[in-house]
């Protein structure tokens, strides 16, 4: 069951409850749910001070914290539901001329390069969800190069986080760096400050959102227990509609579909009878009707007659022969031609239209540059006649 089902149980529980009884309203809010485990990337700053006396002056930040003005830190983890969270975490930093270095005033800058591991517990866990802040502790060893000198440290970490949102925050933490070899290697703290951005975030309930859920399930099963004798009854009225709506929409739709199939079969048998005509075929050069493509059209005439609401469309076109525009405009006095020969018959003029393509729609291989006999282009010098409504 999720947040949002969740929500909707508990305002249809709260308008039971309130008619019924005068129990307190539940309802499952935001502040219900908590983040259980998500991928963490954070990228910020760290300081760090090195002074070889470091917890006796914890903020000597004049003369004893060292950073650079730029992102030294990053680091990727993963947390888990139980509270866990692992995270590898690389920083750089530079000691600075003049800064307390291991009780020593460094006379020149170092470079400072750090590699972390980590375990870490969040203390939400312990302490119950606290909304936004989200502190943790934390132990792990890593590999330190510092003041020229490489060392293996353990580390014990103290720090908290900030969210604004669900993927957004800010990550402060502490952390304490004992070497593991005493040889010349003092031990140091590391203060670091970034931005934290989380992914592939998984949530779930608090303890006390838990708790809300338990009782809204209860309440939930005492509503439908009410409900259920009254919800059969209206399933049934519900299953009836349902089965004559059915009904109903499979005749409306087999009506439909006879209907449809009758006119297309009328349509492709008519189609078929006026392709049976054949086309008006022109000679070159010519827009002219001879007086056997009139005799051709007085039949097509003629089957406009016996059906008042056939529209036809003619299409007109020529052979490749000539220019294009010349071409073009040759059609267009044959389709222009051919429409008025129909209409002087006596058919309405919004009965037929036409339309010219000169020679782009060639029936056969005859384009420009292809030599074809005259009887091959004939076959281009056309009109052609579609339904178009019926």
């Amino acid at each position: 069951m999720n947040i949002s089902r969740l929500a909707c149980v508990a305002l249809a529980c709260i308008l039971t409850t309130s008619t019924f009884s005068q129990e307190p309203e539940l309802e499952l809010t935001k502040k219900d749910s908590i983040v259980n485990s998500y991928w963490l990337v954070s990228l910020g700053t760290n300081i760090v001070d090195d002074s070889g006396h470091e917890f006796s002056r914890l903020f000597d930040m004049e003369d004893a914290w060292n950073m650079v003005p730029y992102p030294s830190r990053i680091s990727v983890g993963r947390y888990f539901k139980n509270g866990l969270g692992l995270e590898a975490i690389g920083s750089y930093n530079q000691y600075k001329e003049g800064k307390t270095i291991d009780k020593v005033v460094n006379p020149e800058d170092k470079d400072y390069f750090g590699i972390d591991f980590r375990v870490s517990y969040d203390l939400n866990m312990i302490l119950g969800e606290t909304g936004f802040f989200d502190p943790y502790i934390g132990i792990g060893a890593g590999y330190t190069d510092a003041n020229n000198q490489g060392r293996g440290t353990y580390n014990a970490v103290a720090g908290f986080r900030t969210w604004f949102s669900d993927h957004w925050g800010l990550d402060f933490n502490t952390t304490g760096k004992w070497a593991m070899s005493t040889d010349n290697a003092t031990n140091h703290i590391q203060h670091a400050l970034g931005v934290a951005y989380r992914f592939d975030v998984e949530k779930g309930l608090s303890r006390k959102g838990q708790e809300k859920l338990a009782l809204l399930e209860e309440m939930e099963k005492e509503q439908q227990r009410v409900q259920d004798s009254i919800a059969k009854a209206e399933e049934a009225r519900l299953l009836a509609e349902r089965l004559q709506r059915e009904k109903e929409a499979a005749e409306l739709a087999a009506a439909e579909k006879a209907k449809k199939e009758a006119e297309e079969a009328r349509r492709a048998t008519l189609q078929n009878k006026i392709n049976q005509l054949g086309n008006v075929y022109f000679r070159l050069n010519s827009s002219y009707l001879t007086s056997k493509d009139k005799e051709l059209l007085d039949e097509l005439v003629a089957i406009m007659e016996s059906e008042p609401k056939l529209t036809i469309k003619i299409a007109a076109h020529t052979d490749s022969r000539g220019t294009h525009q010349y071409n073009q405009w040759l059609s267009e006095r044959r389709a222009e031609r051919t429409v008025e020969y129909v209409i002087s018959k006596g058919i309405s003029q919004d009965r037929i239209r036409h339309e010219a393509f000169g020679e782009t729609q060639l029936v056969n291989d005859c384009a420009d540059g292809v030599r074809c006999t005259e009887e091959q282009h004939s076959k281009n010098r056309r009109s052609e006649f579609k339904i178009i409504n019926l």
